[in-house]
């Protein structure tokens, strides 16, 4: 019977090392508790950065297997492997200063195809370390996972992910350094408990190296990481027939040249209960915070909190489109999903980009029940008036990105087709000149705005633009400088608006309405 795989065998490494190379050919020590011990020198591996070493390390996971379990443990040196194939109750400690090289050449990582069904699957064959319908499976230890990925053509997929897990069960991650995968760092498919805690991704040397996938998987917790990736930093993915759900992110610092938190774009499962938190976000091209359904199924449950940022294209972007593809490839397209119960608290961001944040659902499909409170962001300015009035194209099977309708009406958030939109507490400012109002809502209902500070350029447009808004109220809100008008409302479609409370002494106007805009429909008190 398999030895359970326990994770604190492997909490002993380092006391041992002066046991690593004279360990009998067997190579197998055991510890109470803590099972055997496999160190791939006994099985014929050189750490000399050249001689290929997959046979050996293969060699030494097979003999732990064969076991029942243990650790394959790696001392320093530099291990050059292609493809190795990980077991049950199996896990590889890599002690300080230990590095298992990829192989440059793609001959060396033979083909593996997930049987789990997904979009993300066809990506590539070829993996560093590859694990298939798996239990009780460890990597780490204080070394590192270099996959030389720049020797790889960077047009071409089917370059190799550093890790691939699918359908295994009970998973961790800890402490070790991830660094130039051919493509992803890391891709985790319909797995179940996983624990990636601690690890430090360096990502840069090729294209689409995203940080982590989570892709289709239930209990997943990811903390006190760093991540400094060409693509995706943390993303969240649902490729197949199968809910990602049950995730907690916590405590890690990202940078990365496109999204630094984010679930989509591949979405055809949904996601459901999920919470980030205490995270901070810089350097990122695109959006901090991108919460994406496209493909036909249900976001919810989404629960954001205590992130910091400094230069992001946008700091949230929430986005439910059409691209409406099938939840398997070849089966019937899905129906519109759904993007609902989302609450994002306490960021704050500086020197985010001049596009400004959306929150965006499709005509007859809002996005619904979003919250955001006690939010504080500070855009680079520049927007100009004639901004406020370019027609937004829907595009609504668009790649979703927070640029997708380019430079926005608002230089803060511009919100369409929304139903239950909270806003507690929300500040807005820009560093340079800006002529956009802060928020424009058009096609929204059941809006709540709550002591809000929006900064506008005195003499300039509105500090808020609605648009056909249905049930609106306003309250306990303030500009921060004169503003000529603080509320402009447009749209034969408006109704039940209300101004309470607020002050608006400040404001030489405290709404104007166009002239299609019914009689009666806003009022201030």
């Amino acid at each position: 019977m398999a030895q359970p795989f326990l994770r604190r065998q492997f909490l002993y490494g380092s006391a041992l090392l002066g046991l690593a190379g004279a360990l009998p050919a067997q190579a197998q020590t055991e510890a109470p508790d803590k099972g055997p011990l496999f160190n791939v020198l006994a099985y014929g591996a050189v750490g000399d950065g050249k001689r290929l070493n997959t046979q050996a390390l293969q060699a030494a996971i097979d003999a732990s297997a064969a076991a029942g379990g243990g650790t394959v443990y790696f001392p320093a040196g530099n291990y050059l492997s292609g493809t190795i194939v990980l077991k049950s109750h199996v896990g590889l400690y890599l002690e300080a200063g230990a590095t298992i090289l990829g192989s440059r050449n793609l001959a060396d990582y033979p083909s593996h195809v997930p049987a789990f069904r997904a979009y993300t699957a066809p990506y590539t064959d070829k993996y560093l370390i590859y694990g298939e319908r798996l239990e009780n499976v460890f990597i780490g230890g204080h070394g590192t996972l270099d996959g030389q990925g720049a020797a790889f053509d960077p047009t071409r997929y089917g370059r190799p992910y550093l890790i691939r897990l699918s359908e295994c069960r009970n998973v961790t991650v800890q402490g070790i350094r991830l660094v130039n995968p051919g493509m992803w760092v890391q891709h985790y498919l319909a797995c179940t408990d996983v624990d990636i805690d601690g690890i430090r991704v360096r990502s840069g040397a090729n294209r689409n190296n995203d940080g982590i996938d989570i892709d289709c998987c239930d209990r997943v917790r990811i903390s006190n990481c760093e991540i400094d990736s060409e693509d995706d930093a943390i993303c969240l993915k649902s490729a197949g027939a199968r809910i990602t759900r049950n995730v907690t992110i916590t405590n890690c610092i990202l940078r990365s040249h496109a999204n630094a938190l984010k679930a989509g774009t591949e979405s055809e499962g949904g996601f459901e209960n999920i919470t980030i938190s205490n995270c901070v976000v810089h350097d990122t091209r695109l959006a901090g915070i991108a919460l994406e359904a496209v493909d036909g199924a249900t976001l919810s449950g989404i629960i954001v909190s205590n992130i910091a940022m400094r230069g992001v294209g946008a700091p949230i972007f929430i986005r439910l489109g059409n691209r409406a593809r099938p939840i398997e490839p070849g089966g019937p397209h899905l129906p519109i999903g759904k993007a609902e119960n989302i609450i994002i608290s306490n960021v704050e961001a500086v020197d985010a980009g001049k596009t400004g944040c959306s929150i965006t659902g499709l005509s007859g499909h809002p996005v619904r029940n979003v919250t955001l409170s006690t939010i504080r962001l500070r855009f680079q300015g520049g927007g100009t008036r004639e901004m406020v009035g370019r027609a937004i194209p829907e595009v609504p099977e668009s790649y979703p990105e927070y640029n997708i309708f380019g430079v926005l009406p608002a230089y803060g958030f511009y919100c369409r087709h929304a139903e239950g939109l909270k806003l507690s507490n929300v500040h807005t400012d820009f560093e340079q000149p800006d002529a956009r109002p802060a928020l424009v809502a058009d096609d929204v209902s059941q809006l709540d705005i709550s002591s809000a500070n929006f900064a506008q350029n005195a003499g300039d447009g509105p500090a808020m633009l609605f648009q056909n808004v249905r049930g609106a109220i306003i309250h306990g809100c303030r500009p921060w400088q004169e503003v000529e008008t603080y509320l402009r409302v447009e749209g034969r479609e408006t109704e039940g608006i209300a101004l309470v409370a607020n002050d608006l002494r400040q404001a030489r106007k405290a709404f104007e309405v166009s002239g299609d805009v019914p009689a009666g429909s806003v009022v201030s008190k």
